[in-house]
């Protein structure tokens, strides 16, 4: 792996772009199994021709651009998704900004003057149902042939299953929005996560014996709302296990959708930090209460059932690169 993940954008000078590379083309939501398998092919290509790998992304995505008023469920914000590119072997990921000129692009504008022109590319590595450029009239098919025409290499990544699931950005949404943890673990290859700082909020959970680290995740998160075994990442680099809920709190105020995070054995202010939270395991959909007592008891069962999945899974952690 490399040991320095470089960003490259719009307004990144032609000069400074490095030569030569074969790049993995897709959005990359998630960068989940099938996306892996894309980029694991170009680096490969590029290790063999002793070039760069770099992933070509873009964002906003698309249907952001198209549907601005429709709420998008994005699996990995762009910060996060570009760490989980900086640990799969690429050089660097190439962000390309979509915006009304980027949708007008025809798909030949896009591979002779983005890919040729300015990347120099040597070899492209994309998924078989990727469909590039204005009407997405541009297809793997078509960059096959242009390769063969204009001198670059061209990988074609056929299908990729999971414990026998369809693996693809849209499965694993519907997996989260359902609650179902594993599914969508298997078909990332690793536990989803989310990434935020503590926000100060109305320190219930520290009267009920159990303080929080509050998150407010993007007002699109299609996550089931309820309660979760997560396992946390802290800035220092260290890990904490804890249990957490998603959802509107029922009992006191049914209000935006917050995350919650009780860590298990951690004592300290963590207000202004930004936390990584994996789901590891779903427990329990969220409940109204009508006494106290009886939610510091269900938290309480929330905890021990938490600590036993979290047990069970031990490694269960993204891995993360570090970007620039």
């Amino acid at each position: 792996m490399t040991s320095s993940f470089t960003v490259i954008r719009d307004t990144t000078p032609a000069a400074t772009i490095p030569r030569g590379a074969v790049v993995a083309l897709g959005n990359f939501d998630g960068v989940h199994l099938g996306h892996r398998a894309v980029i694991a092919a170009a680096v490969d290509m590029a290790g063999k021709a002793g070039h760069p790998a770099l992933a070509v992304t873009f964002e906003p995505h698309p249907r952001t651009f198209f549907s601005p008023n429709t709420p998008q469920f994005k699996l990995t914000a762009l910060d996060d998704k570009l760490r989980l590119l900086a640990a799969t072997g690429l050089a660097g990921a190439v962000v390309m900004t979509f915006d009304a000129a980027r949708a007008r692009t025809t798909a030949m504008d896009f591979i002779n003057h983005d890919l040729i022109e300015r990347l120099g590319i040597t070899g492209i590595s994309v998924g078989y149902d990727f469909h590039f450029g204005k009407g997405r009239a541009g297809s793997p098919a078509l960059l096959a042939e242009k390769g063969k025409e204009l001198g670059f290499a061209v990988h074609i990544q056929s299908h990729v299953d999971a414990d026998g699931m369809a693996v693809s950005s849209t499965e694993i949404r519907n997996a989260l929005g359902q609650g179902l943890i594993d599914e969508a673990t298997a078909l990332l290859g690793y536990p989803w996560f989310v990434s935020g700082e503590v926000i100060h909020g109305e320190k219930r959970g520290r009267d009920l014996g159990y303080p929080t680290a509050n998150i407010r995740l993007d007002p699109a998160c299609g996550l089931r709302h309820g309660v979760y075994a997560v396992r946390v990442g802290r800035a220092d680099g260290s890990r904490v296990d804890g249990v957490a809920s998603f959802g509107r709190r029922p009992t006191f105020d049914n209000g935006a959708p917050l995350l919650e995070v009780f860590l298990f054995d951690l004592k300290g202010d963590l207000y202004g930090e930004r936390l990584d939270v994996a789901f590891i395991a779903f427990l329990r959909d969220e409940l109204k209460f009508d006494r106290l007592d009886a939610l510091v008891k269900q938290m309480d069962d929330d905890s021990a059932r938490a600590r036993a999945a979290l047990t069970a899974a031990p490694e269960a952690f993204p891995k993360l690169g570090k970007v620039g």
